[in-house]
């Protein structure tokens, strides 16, 4: 029997990468083909976030459903901005306009190391079961004040990976989809899943 699986995301490249995580494990819908709207992320966590939009979806279409919450934690900033990454610079802040407020927030501590890290976790909530769990993942690297790269979403032209001398928007698809914070928390959810079906 096809397994199926819901992703509970309105981010068309949040989508991408994660189907692509997914690989042909799962037959991946998105809440998009069953007309769910976006839901509103009132949780104080990364955790309570992602099970707030795994619940809801899970819920209205009876199927295995994943859900992420990720974002950028900056240290100097106290971990901002965190839970309200993709709102940082306003309700509706496209991609530039959040980077452009960072960088102007860390713009004080320019020439100082600015260590941050990208965390993601992943809600797969199985209504079948009544059964919810949680997965982790991060990323370690330090902030530019200079975006580089093309690639890649959110923060990553300004997210360096200190060992490869690059920004996580300079890497191609394959090789973010082996180091990326979501990288990590899909592969352990999968792995949980896979487990579970005995395959």
């Amino acid at each position: 029997m096809e397994r199926k699986i819901v992703i509970a995301t309105m981010n068309d490249h949040k989508a991408r990468e994660i189907k692509s995580l997914i690989g042909g494990h799962y037959n991946v819908l998105t809440q998009d083909y069953f007309s769910i709207p976006s839901i509103p992320e009132t949780g104080k966590t990364f955790e309570e976030n992602a099970l707030i939009k795994a619940n809801q979806v899970a819920e209205k279409t009876d199927l295995l459903t994943l859900a992420d919450d990720s974002g950028l934690e900056v240290d100097l900033l106290n971990g901002e901005p965190g839970i309200y990454s993709a709102r940082y610079a306003g309700p509706d802040a496209t991609d530039d306009e959040n980077n452009q407020k960072l960088i102007k927030e860390l713009e004080r501590y320019k020439g100082e190391k600015i260590t941050a890290r990208f965390r993601s976790v992943i809600a797969i909530v199985e209504p079948a079961e009544n059964k919810e769990r949680i997965f982790h993942g991060s990323w370690e690297g330090t902030i530019r004040l200079d975006q580089r790269g093309k690639n890649g979403f959110g923060y990553d032209p300004l997210f360096f990976i200190d060992d490869l001398g690059v920004t996580a928007a300079e890497l191609s698809d394959s090789k973010k989809n082996k180091l990326s914070h979501r990288a990590n928390a899909i592969r352990a959810a999968i792995d949980y899943l896979l487990r579970k079906n005995n395959t």
